[in-house]
């Protein structure tokens, strides 16, 4: 009887381990039989262009703002909104009034010295690249810009200016900024209509590198 009883525990023990390895193989993961190692991948995270690139711009109606984005988003790069102390109001960016801030600091260069709410940005050793955006007012670069400018060594970085407009080219706009800041390495730059699409920004970008 006792060897009978053996058997018996025997027989219900080999029934478990073959219930067991039947589980295994079904890819469960809630099963106690371990998988055989698999090969890991490490994801690096980009330290290229992605993390070398500023896109800094001055927008007064938003043109300029949406082509930065645009540009931060084809190259990974870092937006920075160059912002004057004194913001301008639509009011102020009336070209048709003569008595407007935009008309007044127009024909007094002396008008023009726009104090910005900073000029110093994040990191800015880091960045190898800089864009450089804004709108085109009386065929030259919005003012604000030339504070930005001044306030910058672009010493050791590649500059690439970008505007927008209605109508109006790139014109000296770039040449006259390269001049003011007498360092960095200047590219010709590039004019976009105020209704540019993302593909039109991105077909650019990849020109530039």
């Amino acid at each position: 009887m006792q060897w009978g009883k053996r058997v018996l525990t025997c027989v219900a023990g080999a029934a478990a381990i073959i219930s067991m390895a039947g589980c295994g193989g079904s890819g469960n993961a809630g099963t106690s039989a371990s998988p055989a190692p698999e090969a890991t991948q490490t994801i690096t995270p980009s330290t290229g262009s992605e993390s070398a690139t500023l896109v800094a711009y001055f927008s007064a109606t938003g043109s300029t703002k949406h082509v930065a984005e645009d540009i931060a988003k084809a190259t990974g790069g870092t937006l920075f909104e160059i912002e004057p102390a004194e913001p301008y109001t639509n009011d102020d960016l009336n070209y048709n009034d003569p008595d407007s801030r935009v008309s007044k600091e127009h024909d007094d260069e002396s008008l023009r010295d726009v104090k910005l709410k900073t000029t110093d940005v994040s990191d800015w050793s880091s960045y190898t690249t800089v864009y450089i955006g804004y709108p085109i007012w009386w065929g030259e670069a919005a003012w604000p810009v030339n504070s930005f400018v001044h306030g910058n060594d672009f010493s050791g970085k590649t500059l690439i200016p970008f505007c927008t407009s209605a109508s109006s080219p790139l014109g000296s706009s770039a040449s006259e900024l390269a001049r003011l800041a007498t360092t960095g390495d200047w590219k010709e730059g590039q004019r976009f209509s105020s209704s540019a699409n993302m593909q039109t920004v991105e077909d650019w970008v990849k020109q530039q590198a």
